[in-house]
């Protein structure tokens, strides 16, 4: 997966990928970046005397678009517990610094490069991972970074937005950086700011937040249409007068004490009934008397009326279209198919005939002949 020299490389078309794990290997490379488009080759420069790569490689991609989408959805991804830094392998890469160095200070232990490129990345391009610096012997922050972002306009948005704002619990201190060169002179200065304007990196690139916060960008704001014109009123015509009103009759005049009382008019007489019309029933006030059956007692107050027999309804009728299921036993013509049981027999019982009566005859009379005796 080795590639050539730098200078036969598609410079365009190639990534820097830096902040690599020592576990990672080209092959993993391969497959995490062929996710963003198709992969010419992946070159990670290996130390000569451990044999181990030295935390950085380059990525080769077919075009130039597929390297600008693999920057934007892999930058400060983390690879094995790191965030990863992706951004163009330029041969001009020591030019890409415009001077929007920020510095960063009174920084929480538990801030780490991470959370920085998530807070500050929302102003603008950050061209590096944000350098938090630690100590060399423990790893522990100092408790202050750098920011370098791509414009002025980025750098400026975020000095004033987060100068004196709570990260973890601590206000933050938020400036331009000193520069190396010069004693007591900050970044952010006109002539700087000329020069970035007359050669911008980015104009119009911005960072994609997918894969640096975990979350999914906001949708749009939409703003509400602009009130049309006024609805004129439904024409209703005009109403040839008032509407009646509608009052309650008036009270019946009172009685004047001494005067004769006048009766009220008697009612108008019924028209006369036309000739063939049919007598109108009589007021249903009392139930008619059913024809052969006795009229119902009256009905005393207190006392619950008579409970109306319901007459049985007739069954209903067979539905159309099944034939008609004939009787299980046809009557048959002439004598029964089974001769009926002969009525059972009345035996009389005779009764026992009486015990016979003899008549008891008395002891014979003893005899008078006397017993012969022996001699």
């Amino acid at each position: 997966m080795s590639a050539g020299p730098i200078l036969e490389r598609n410079q365009d078309a190639t990534i820097y990928v830096g902040g690599l794990d020592e576990k990672v290997t080209d092959a993993i490379l391969w497959e995490l970046f062929v996710q963003a488009g198709p992969v010419v080759s992946v070159n990670m420069p290996k130390d000569r005397v451990t044999s181990s790569h030295q935390g950085f490689g380059f990525i080769e991609f077919m075009g130039e678009e597929d390297a600008d989408y693999a920057i934007k959805i892999m930058n400060m991804i983390k690879l094995y517990g790191k965030p990863i830094k992706v951004n163009k392998a330029s041969a001009h890469e020591k030019n890409m610094d415009v001077g929007a160095n920020v510095f960063v200070g009174n920084l929480d232990p538990e801030v780490d490069e991470k959370l920085l490129f998530d807070t500050f990345s929302a102003f603008g391009v950050i061209l590096q991972v944000p350098k938090i610096m630690r100590d060399a012997e423990t790893g522990n922050s100092k408790g202050f970074a750098f920011v370098n972002f791509a414009s002025f306009e980025a750098s400026d948005s975020a000095i004033e937005a987060m100068n004196g704002q709570f990260l973890c619990n601590r206000a933050i201190t938020v400036s331009y950086a000193f520069k190396k060169d010069t004693k007591g002179e900050r970044h952010g200065t006109a002539a700087e700011r000329m020069l970035a304007a007359q050669n911008p990196l980015f104009p119009s690139d911005k960072p994609n937040q997918i894969f640096s916060d975990g979350k999914l960008p906001l949708a749009p704001v939409l703003h509400p249409p602009p009130p049309g014109p006024p609805i004129p009123p439904p024409m209703i015509p005009p109403m040839a007068g008032p509407p009646p009103a509608i009052f309650p009759p008036p009270p019946p005049p009172m009685p004047t004490p001494g005067a004769t009382p006048i009766p009220p008019p008697p009612p108008p007489p019924a028209p006369p009934t036309p000739l063939g019309t049919p007598r109108p029933p009589p007021p249903m006030s009392a139930p008619l008397p059913m024809w052969g059956m006795p009229p119902p007692p009256p009905i005393t107050p207190g006392m619950r009326p008579p409970a109306t027999p319901t007459p049985t309804p007739p069954p209903p009728p067979p539905p159309r279209g099944f034939p008609r299921i004939p009787p299980p036993f046809p009557p048959m013509q002439g004598r029964a198919p089974f001769p009926p049981p002969p009525p059972p027999s009345v035996r009389m019982m005779r009764p026992p005939p009486p015990p016979i009566m003899r008549p008891s005859r008395p002891p014979p009379p003893p005899s008078s002949v006397p017993a012969p005796t022996s001699s």
